[in-house]
């Protein structure tokens, strides 16, 4: 058997468990520029493979109840409906005809998304307070707002590239809740994007951007590496992964540029 994707999978997915971050705006570029995919079915693909992967992982954060749901269902108002807005807009040009377009169109918006992922993991660190009960009932009718709008942009943009249900939306949380701990934007983060990715995923199954052998070989390393990851994330400082991270995602947007 060929572990390369099964390592992959474990690798991409402990990343996703830690920090949140990792699952599109790594796993996306390394299907194209690695395992030469289509950025059509690599977008497919990983939407389906982080719909199931995150579900894990947002079960052993909800266990440690390092969720806000409130945050989350505001999040999830805008950013599933945006979501199916990016897909109709892959579907539309899928449309017409013309597959080298897509791929060029899909590989251009994944570059954008990663420098804009990157940047943000090199200048917006998580300094967060240890404590912060800050629930989401107890902020002002404009934050949540707010919460709703960066939903649904972030959406738009995982539903056409399948990045930022994790990095973005976390940088959006920084800023949005600033007393809220490490620990419950990591968890409400990675909780919210379970229901986004799976949205997102559904709609691109049926554009047949879904590659099953593909998804099969990925999971069976992410679904270990995720749960690992997710009991690590209290424990493990991000300010050491953040610069790695970032500066990985920029030599992938400069690949795929």
């Amino acid at each position: 058997m060929d572990w390369t994707l099964p390592l992959l999978g474990f690798v991409v997915g402990f990343l996703v468990g830690l920090t949140g971050i990792g699952g599109g705006s790594l796993m996306t570029p390394l299907l194209i520029l690695v395992g030469g995919v289509r950025p059509f079915v690599a977008v497919g693909t990983d939407l389906a493979y982080a719909a199931i992967t995150k579900a894990f992982g947002s079960a052993v954060h909800y266990r440690q109840r390092t969720v806000d749901l409130g945050i989350a269902w505001h999040l999830a108002i805008g950013s599933i409906p945006g979501a199916l807005a990016g897909v109709a807009f892959i579907m539309w040009m899928k449309g017409r005809g013309d597959n080298g377009n897509l791929d060029w169109f899909i590989t251009r918006a994944l570059a954008v998304a990663l420098i804009l992922v990157s940047l943000n993991l090199f200048l917006k660190p998580f300094h967060r307070g240890e404590s912060g009960e800050t629930a989401l009932k107890h902020q002002p009718k404009r934050q949540k707002t707010l919460t709703i709008m960066a939903g649904a942009g972030i959406g738009f943009l995982v539903g056409m590239t399948s990045v930022g249900s994790g990095s973005l939306i976390a940088a959006g949380l920084v800023v949005l809740y600033p007393r809220l701990p490490l620990s419950r934007i990591v968890g409400t983060d990675i909780f919210h994007a379970t229901f986004l990715s799976a949205a997102a995923g559904f709609a691109h199954f049926g554009l047949g951007s879904v590659d099953l052998p593909l998804l099969s070989g990925l999971l069976i390393g992410s679904i270990p590496g995720v749960w690992w990851g997710s009991r690590l994330a209290v424990a493990v400082p991000e300010k050491i992964l953040r610069p790695i991270l970032a500066t990985l995602l920029l030599g992938a947007a400069y690949k795929l540029l």
